[in-house]
């Protein structure tokens, strides 16, 4: 039986009811390129068509600057399949996204030092 915050995709014996590709119409590659750690934050822009109710999803969690990897796991999606639905809002305007800020030195000793600290205080 699912649960009542699941709502119709999850089962609770079953597990997910739609596959994951269906989600993304069997697209497994984004129109726009970002990694996990990428920001991606709501423009304002009312998409223009069909979207699916994961993608309507998507953009609320948009409303504050999220990463990738946060959205997929709101979503209880793969992050290839949440990577597709957010390039198909960046392709309608409807978000925009940006690498994270330490994009060009991942391995900067003030980042590993945030991350510890962070692992430290959920200890």
């Amino acid at each position: 039986m699912a649960a009542a915050q699941d709502g119709p995709w999850l089962d609770g014996a079953a597990g997910r009811l739609v596959r994951p590709y269906t989600v993304s119409n069997g697209r497994t590659r984004p129109t726009t390129a970002m990694d996990l750690l990428s920001l991606v934050m709501a423009t304002g822009t009312t998409p223009v068509g069909y979207l699916g109710p994961e993608h309507s999803e998507a953009l609320d969690l948009c409303l504050e600057p999220t990463s990738v990897a946060e959205v997929a796991g709101h979503l209880r999606l793969p992050a290839a399949v949440t990577k597709v639905l957010l390039s198909d809002l960046v392709d309608c305007g409807a978000i925009t996204t940006k690498p994270p800020m330490f994009h060009e030195n991942p391995t900067d000793r003030s980042l590993l030092e945030a991350v510890l600290d962070g692992l430290r205080r959920q200890l």
